[in-house]
């Protein structure tokens, strides 16, 4: 979601972006993840590079190079030193780690955890359904379901989760065709095994320290691998909301 928000703005000349990351980033589309960055030095999404950047000097330089700043940062001490004049609290943790409405002139939430008009200025919705992309002036995101939206008539079906707590260990790639049933990796010895015939459209990292439960993996029944290098539909729908907010308030 974050990497679909820095590639809108982008794209839409609002190119002087950094994002903070984690030492160590879960993102399981790691295709169109800009988070790739901190393991690669760079990473391209649809034709829009990502480049990992030591301080907020590099941040200014990578700019000037015409491309997007990753930095790791987790607790955002980058704020500090370069003044942002939007925010966009993209970890989608499903609650709010921190963020004020007073970071920024305009400060804006992905999903539930958050409430417009109080910790933060807008709100937008990213469940799946009727109100996806919607911009939320006052109150919250509907809840967490905790059920991953139907993709060629499959929900939960199509996630892989870690089993265990442990080491992730795979043997497929991003692009891979995998069949029902097929074991494509492990975590501390316990097997994770594909549930319905598909791409795999994501994948977390391999030999990544991974929690029971914590979704590690993405098939697509669809069967299309060109999925796997393109942002989704419900990340542009988001994207282009995240636009549209900061356009209300700084009048673009």
């Amino acid at each position: 979601m974050a990497s679909a928000v820095a590639w809108r703005l982008f794209m839409a000349n609002l190119k002087k972006i950094f994002m903070m990351e984690t030492a160590n980033p879960l993102a399981v589309r790691r295709e169109v993840s800009f988070c790739e960055a901190v393991r690669e030095g760079k990473k391209e999404v649809e034709g829009v590079e990502g480049v990992l950047s030591e301080n907020p000097d590099e941040v200014e330089a990578t700019w000037r190079k015409g491309k997007i700043a990753v930095i790791v940062d987790p607790a955002w001490q980058t704020l500090k030193t370069i003044h942002a004049d939007a925010i966009v609290d993209a970890i989608l943790a499903k609650k709010n780690l921190g963020t004020s409405i007073e970071d920024a002139s305009v400060v804006i939430g992905l999903g539930p955890g958050f409430t417009a008009g109080h910790d933060v200025d807008m709100v937008i919705e990213t469940n799946r359904g009727h109100n996806l992309g919607r911009i939320l002036t006052s109150g919250e995101a509907q809840p967490n379901t905790g059920v991953p939206g139907p993709i060629g008539g499959y929900g939960e079906e199509r996630v892989l989760r870690a089993p265990a707590n442990g080491e992730f260990r795979t043997r497929v790639s991003i692009g891979d065709l995998v069949e029902k049933d097929e074991i494509v990796g492990s975590v501390a010895g316990e097997d994770v095994a594909v549930r319905i015939r598909g791409v795999v459209r994501g994948l977390i990292h391999p030999r990544t320290q991974v929690t029971q439960g914590l979704k590690i993996g993405d098939i697509d029944p669809r069967g299309d691998i060109g999925f796997c290098y393109t942002i989704s539909d419900k990340a542009r729908a988001i994207a282009g909301s995240v636009l549209e907010a900061i356009m209300r308030v700084h009048n673009c």
